[in-house]
């Protein structure tokens, strides 16, 4: 029996947040900075994306990035311990999960510290992110994921897009049991078929455009104009992904 594809979102606004409840998206992933690849956004963004999903009466619907920095995977005690209360307040303020990941120097999956961010997160949904991309093995840090106490995973399969990753996507999706396997990096429309058919449990795209309101940022500001959500593109991602074959 066919299933339709989920569609995340990821969104830096609670206008994108509506965005991707008006067309019909699964869930968002929000964050801030996207530039970066994404940083940890502020507590009042949470709670007004929070409210936005309960006034839309559409539960697990807020899943968010906790990143501090850009960089690496690879942190020290201090950016652990604030991975760890970003966690914490990023559920009390409504979200209902949270997105992260850690490498050790050497590379490889930080599982003691992927261990400590499940338990930071109280039961809400726990996604691991392209940080597994980026480790020597990424097969086998996905596969380490399922004994973690993880909900999903987010790759491309570790490389630079979810086309040119599709092989280990699809071993991925045969061999991931019961955590889903969720396609990102460099998604385009035209791909989702062949990621549902690839068996792959939900597509990821952040389906961004630019705006320009506002005026002119002045010295200081930094560049004019500043990411926005597309409604046509993630209408076109969802439309997509209910008419392919799983």
């Amino acid at each position: 029996m066919s299933r339709t594809l989920p569609v995340e979102v990821a969104v830096q606004d609670v206008a994108g947040v509506r965005v991707a409840l008006t067309a019909g998206a699964a869930r968002v992933e929000l964050c801030q900075a996207l530039g970066f690849g994404g940083l940890t956004p502020s507590v009042g963004l949470i709670e007004a994306a929070a409210a936005a999903a309960r006034d839309a009466a559409t539960p697990g619907f807020v899943h968010v990035l906790v990143r501090p920095r850009g960089g690496g995977f690879a942190y020290d005690a201090d950016e652990l311990d604030t991975i760890d209360r970003d966690i914490r307040a990023a559920i009390a303020a409504g979200a209902d999960g949270v997105v992260v990941g850690a490498l050790t120097d050497a590379g490889e999956l930080d599982r003691s510290a992927v261990r400590r961010f499940v338990e930071a997160a109280s039961g809400g949904d726990v996604t691991v992110h392209r940080a597994v991309d980026a480790s020597a093995d990424p097969i086998a840090s996905v596969a380490a994921l399922q004994e973690l106490g993880v909900r999903r995973v987010l790759t491309s399969g570790g490389a630079p897009d979810c086309r040119s990753g599709l092989a280990a996507l699809t071993r991925m999706a045969a061999e991931s049991g019961s955590l889903e396997i969720m396609a990102g990096g460099g998604v385009r429309i035209d791909d989702i078929a062949g990621l549902a058919a690839a068996g792959l449990d939900a597509v990821h795209l952040s389906a961004r455009a630019v705006a320009t309101r506002g005026g002119p940022s002045g010295p200081g500001g930094g560049v004019d104009g500043f990411d926005v959500t597309d409604a046509d593109l993630v209408r076109a991602a969802v439309a997509a992904a209910a008419g392919a074959v799983r």
